[in-house]
């Protein structure tokens, strides 16, 4: 028994050492590709939306970037009269709460929204 642990213990491993670097290697290039697409969408004159806090935008947001906290996205875009069915990426710190804005807005009706991500993807992105 103890040989048979032995010969199937290292290729485990190896195995789960290449599927776990496969997995981050993917998670990357996702990144990148939602950033790419957020700027594709943000140059084709979508609205960007910080949904972060205030304090969060003082200290740094993409240019011409509005800000609206995430809690208060569908009544905050209401407030502006912005149409449904107009082109909005928005993005946060990591990607969590625009996450959550971009379901709240789809729940709302809101047709074409786009969870950008984090903001220091995004940034990252801006001279490419």
């Amino acid at each position: 028994m103890k040989f048979f642990n032995k010969a199937f213990k290292a290729p485990s491993y190896f195995i789960f050492t290449i599927l776990l670097m496969l997995s981050v290697s993917q998670s990357s290039l996702a990144h990148d590709q939602n950033a790419q697409t957020a700027w594709d969408k943000i140059d084709s004159g979508a609205l960007v939306v910080d949904v972060r806090t205030a304090e969060e935008f003082a200290a740094g947001h993409l240019k011409n970037a509005i800000n609206i906290p995430f809690k208060k996205i569908a009544t905050g875009l209401e407030k502006r009269h912005i149409s449904k069915d107009k082109s909005i990426v928005v993005y946060c710190r990591s990607g969590r709460r625009s996450g959550v804005a971009n379901e709240t807005l789809i729940k709302e009706g809101y047709s074409n929204t786009y969870n950008g991500g984090g903001y220091e993807k995004l940034n990252a992105h801006t001279n490419k």
